[in-house]
């Protein structure tokens, strides 16, 4: 007697899973990626169009704030009427704030609002990494 075996039918894979699941995995990524703003990159402009590139980097002003929560500019204590004085002897300057490890979190808020209402418009709080 000859004992035959049924042929088993190979798995196969569908393909409808597989297709909703990269829908899913294509929503999920258009939903979460962050839209870029093109208007915030800088773009070169042709002086044909009329305007030049600027002719250098533009001045610094550095904004020291103390361990006692004190901002200094140019070792002399931050007002609003020298910040915009300073603003004013140059003209589209880069502003940078500088704690030290020591100081408060009151002392940054307040050099932040200082900047601000003297008309600073490039504003950056930098942090000096420990070696």
């Amino acid at each position: 007697m000859k004992l035959t075996r049924r042929k088993r039918n190979m798995a196969l894979i569908t393909m409808t899973p597989l297709v909703d699941v990269m829908m899913i995995l294509l929503v999920f990524f258009m939903v979460t990626s962050t839209y870029l703003d093109l208007d915030m990159m800088p773009m070169v402009q042709s002086e044909a169009e009329g305007t030049a590139a600027p002719a250098g980097p533009a001045p610094t002003l550095l904004i020291r704030i103390t361990a006692n929560g004190e901002a200094r500019l140019r070792g002399q204590p931050l007002t609003v009427q020298t910040l915009v004085s300073a603003l004013q002897t140059a003209p589209n300057a880069r502003v940078l704030i500088l704690p030290s490890g020591g100081s408060n979190v009151q002392g940054l808020v307040s050099a932040i609002e200082t900047a601000t209402q003297a008309g600073a418009e490039n504003l950056r709080v930098v942090r000096l990494e420990a070696q």
